[in-house]
Parts: C-alpha cells; structure tokens; sequence
C-alpha cells in the first residue's frame, strides 16, 4: 500500500463502514464484525442509501450470523470497488484528494506531480493511464476478538456444534466473502478457531501463490507472535502480519503485558524477525506439502505497530528505526467524523476532555481491563439504574455470555439477571458496610457493551428503533486527552505526514514515556490492592514486573542519541522525562 498508516478496528460501531468513508483514497480501516446484528442493519441502511436492493437475513435461518456478515462484507466490496472506479474516471476532486492525502516520499505522489507539468496531450494521457494502473483503494479488513466466542443453541437448548460458536461463525462469513483481504485475530489465542481455519480453503495460495485471505495476528510482544504463528504454520496459514499493539495505551480492551514495554518488544521483533520468517516458512511449506499444495512464491510478512503515536515524529521514528511497514493510528480518529461514527453529544465531550477523562475499568463483562471514557452517557446510564434498585442491563444480544455461576446456561455479568442474583447472595453475607460496598461496586461496574459500542453509529444516523438504549459506551486509548478538535479526514493526515501539528501547542510526553507512566500507574495500583493479600506468587511478580519496566527505562536511555538523529523530538526533555518516570517507579514498594 502507497499509506504508511491503517485505521485499527474502533469498537463495533465507530468503525463499522470507515471503509466506505477512506478507502477510495487507498486508506485501509478494520472492521469489527462481532455483532451479526450491527452488521445486517448497517447492510440495510447502505443499500437503502446506494439503491441496492436488500434483502433480509433473519436471526432464526441456519447459519444466519456467517450469512449475515458475508453479505455486508461484500456490500462494502461492491461499493468501495464502485467509488474508487468513479474516482479514476471522473478525475475530479476526489481523485486530486487520493494524491493530495499522500505522503510527499510516495512514489505514487511524485508521478502524480510530474503527470501535472506535462503539457503534451498525448504523453499526458498515457502518464495518466500509467499512473491510474498503479492506484489501488484501501483494505476492507476485518477484526474478530478470539476471546468473544459464545456458544449458541437452538430449539430446545440444544448445542449447535463447534462450527456455530460465535467466533468461527464470523470467521465462515469472512472466508466465504469476495474480499480480498485480511483478518485481525486478536486477544489472544483460541485453538478451535484455528483449527476451523484450517477447513477454509481461501487461505490457502491459489496456483499464481498468491494469497486472497490473509491472516494477521495482533500481538502483545514476541514470544505470544512467534507461539501463535508456529501454530498456524503447522496447519499451513501463513501469518501475513504481526500487528504489534501496547499493552496499556491503546483504545478498547487492554491486555497488559508483564511490564514488557512497546520500545523493546519492537526491537526483539527487529532482531528476530529474518530468522522468525524463516522458521515459519519451513514450518508453513511442510504442511503445505503434506496437503499437496505447492508454494509458488514465498509470501510477504509484515510487522506494524499501534497504540498511543501522537506525532509525526514518532511515526516515522518507528518505521525507520525499528523497519515496520506501517504503523496504525486509531483514536485520534475518533475526532474525524468523515472517517468514524462518533454522535454529536460524544464528539464535543471527546473534544472538551481532560486528560483524568480517561481512565482504565472493570466495566467489562469479559474481565478484561477496558478504556473507559468518564463523560460516556453509558456511565450515567449504570448510576441511574443502580438508584432505581435495578442496576446490570436487559441482555438482548447476549455476545459477552459467559458465565454460569447461577445458571445451566451462560449470562452475561453485565446483565440485570446475573447482578441481581450476585447482589443476593452479596446480601446474604451479611459483610461490614465498607467490604460491602467494595463487592458492590465490582459487580455493579459491569456495562452491556453490545448496545454502548453500537449507540453512536445508530444515533449519528438516524437508525435508533424505538425504546433502544441511547447510552453509549466508547473506549479511546489514553493518547486521545492531547487532541482536542474536531477534524478534517485531510488535517489528520496531514497531522500523521508531518505537514501541519495539531499538537503544536499541548505538552505531551513522548510515546515511549507515554506507556511507560501508564506501566507504573498499573504497577502502583495493582500493588496497593494485593497488599492485604500478598503471598509469595504475587510477591514474586510485582518483583519480576518492576524489574522489567527498570530494563525498559535503561533501554530508553540507551536509545536517545538514536532518537536524536532520526527525528525532531527535543531529547533532553525525553531524558528529563525519563528520570521523573524512574523516580516514580521507585515509590513502587511493596
């Protein structure tokens, strides 16, 4: 691609049709496709829109969320394809605007410019044909949580099979898709998904070795990339990608790592990665060869890297230094509303946010950290319901259903229906008011997910049925407390390329120093909460933790005169920043 960045995956709502709003100008966006729902009335409301005849799946036909979610996939590869074919032909506004979003040191872009001093008719035209032939739009890719795989039943609770799992439902309607591009798996791993992966004969290179369906793992550092990959290879996918995410600041659910910070995972991948490539490849041809395919070409492998990049700077020291392919830049666009779906009421809160705005929660129902945002009317929502003697939410979609502690069948903890029945047996315990109110809390945090993180998108376009939940729920990562605008699709990435700074006048740590706070923050806490209950395993951890952010400091360290040469960052702030960071760390005792 001719872009240096990608749009992660933005919750369910917020990047839903981002393809359909960038990807003409050779933008590629994520696509959430966890909620069959979400998908099949974004699928009514863009055919409606374009004139495309629609033509409903229902929840109860057999296999209806695989069905559900090829169909859209291939409404937004129909109409991308039509908007970009449009663009070329028209050679308007929106063509000048796919150059124009460039990066300066794109080859495309340089074409672009020269084809503008031609004055020859002829020789312009077919400058123009030969620029036109290497344009290509944006990928429709697609994101699927491994850890969000319900169960689902049929008549009579009977369990429909391994194959109707949410996770490998998803995967079918990707695989039997016409789009030709690739799906993120991330938080973490799920060895029945990648075995029904194994069954999908569109990831497997066609007799030229190219690759239709590729695979892209979103990775929290080396050893979970190279544990996963082996793992496919032996099944005969080739990983196409390591998207590299941070532990800590990033959007969305937060899996942090054993204080294994962004700086030095990127390097180990820097390292390794030529041997890596070829363990897999070796791996990967065996397989192939066992099931009598052969590998034409060797594939590509990428390694990009997301969470927290604010400047232009730091976009371009982590391609340069650290040899990524692209780097991703997911909630400042939040702020762009050409690019996302974020409703009126949350854009200007999002754009009058302090930094305390944000912060990381138990509100969600898998049990994994979340990025909350305080001013989120779903938090307004949870108080209200709480006041009125009915906290938790009707569970009406039931993706995040997964615990059984009071029934046969999995709820979910954010539900009315399991906090009522954890509230009574809390009763019952006949706890001190403090311990009380402790537990409490911990179960009423608990949000519903599945309605917050599709409000917005409903409420932008009109789509609210009756008596649906207007709350909504959106989980920017840390980084989005330093912009505070509301922004063009053109002033973001121009912002990215360097050509103007939206940040020019705010005082933001560097993105390394950044993450390295929020490591602390989380260390410090963590500590404070286990001290009561600290036994020698926990002992041992917070010892090994701390240990691996003091590394990552004198790795920092080590790192500044290579900062120095590469980009524009003021180093000796980055130094100061640094030592304040070390002395922070240091109040961690246990």
């Amino acid at each position: 691609m001719h872009h240096t960045f990608h749009i992660p995956v933005l919750g369910l709502g917020y990047s839903i049709d981002t393809p359909l709003k960038v990807a003409r100008y050779g933008i590629s966006s994520v696509v959430s496709i966890v909620d069959d729902e979400l998908t099949e009335r974004m699928r009514e409301f863009h055919s409606a829109k374009q004139g495309e005849s629609y033509l409903p799946i229902g929840k109860k036909e057999a296999d209806s969320r695989a069905k559900r979610i090829t169909a859209y996939l291939n409404l937004l590869n129909k109409l991308v394809n039509r908007q970009f074919e449009e663009l070329l032909n028209e050679n308007g506004d929106d063509f000048n605007k796919y150059f124009e979003l460039l990066p300066d040191y794109a080859v495309l872009k340089r074409l672009y410019k020269d084809l503008q001093k031609l004055t020859d008719p002829e020789k312009k035209s077919l400058a123009l044909e030969a620029l036109k032939s290497r344009m290509q739009p944006g990928k429709i890719d697609v994101n699927i949580m491994s850890k969000v795989d319900k169960a689902n039943y049929g008549a009579g609770n009977e369990y429909l099979g391994d194959d109707f799992t949410d996770a490998l439902a998803a995967m079918r309607g990707f695989a039997n898709s016409e789009l030709k591009a690739s799906v993120i798996i991330s938080a973490g791993l799920n060895p029945r998904l990648y075995s029904y992966m194994e069954q999908c004969n569109s990831f497997y290179p066609d007799q030229s070795g190219a690759l239709n369906k590729q695979i892209i793992l979103k990775v929290s550092d080396f050893r979970s990339a190279m544990i996963q990959a082996k793992m496919l290879a032996k099944k005969g996918l080739w990983v196409s990608e390591f998207r590299v995410e941070s532990g800590l600041n990033c959007g969305g659910h937060a899996f942090a790592t054993e204080g294994f910070l962004l700086g030095p995972i990127l390097e180990e991948f820097k390292e390794k990665r030529p041997g890596l490539m070829e363990e897999l490849f070796v791996i990967y041809t065996a397989a192939l060869s066992a099931k009598q395919i052969s590998v034409a070409t060797r594939p590509l492998q990428r390694i990009t890297a997301q969470g927290g990049i604010g400047t232009a700077g730091e976009h371009q020291f982590l391609l340069n230094h650290y040899q990524l392919d692209a780097a991703g830049w997911g909630s400042p666009f939040l702020l762009v509303p050409e690019a996302t779906n974020v409703d009126e009421d949350t854009l200007s809160d999002l754009v009058n946010a302090q930094q305390d705005d944000y912060y990381l929660s138990n509100s969600s129902p898998l049990g994994v950290l979340f990025n909350s945002f305080r001013k989120g009317s779903i938090e307004q929502q949870r108080l209200q319901r709480i006041e009125k003697g009915r906290p938790g939410s009707p569970c009406t979609k039931k993706f995040l259903c997964t615990n059984t502690e009071f029934t046969e069948l999995p709820i979910c903890t954010a539900s009315r229906e399991y906090q009522h029945l954890k509230l009574k047996e809390l009763q019952a315990q006949a706890l001190p008011d403090t311990a009380y109110r402790q537990q409490f809390e911990r179960i009423t945090e608990k949000v519903c997910l599945c309605e917050g993180l599709c409000a917005s998108v409903y409420l932008k376009n009109g789509m609210l049925k009756p008596k649906e939940s207007k709350a909504v729920s959106i989980c920017p990562g840390p980084n989005l407390a330093y912009f505070s605008g509301k922004y063009s699709l053109k002033e973001m990435v121009q912002h990215i390329y360097g050509k103007t700074n939206l940040l020019a006048s705010v005082n933001r740590p560097n993105l390394f120093v950044n993450e390295l706070n929020l490591y602390i923050d989380y260390l410090k806490k963590d500590i404070s909460t286990q001290l009561t209950e600290l036994n020698s395993k926990k002992e041992k951890y917070f010892h090994k933790f701390k240990a691996q952010l003091e590394e990552g400091i004198a790795y920092y360290k080590q790192l500044l005169p290579v900062l120095k040469q590469h980009t524009s960052i003021p180093v000796t702030e980055v130094y100061n920043q640094l030592l304040l960071a070390e002395q922070k760390l240091e109040t961690c005792k246990l």
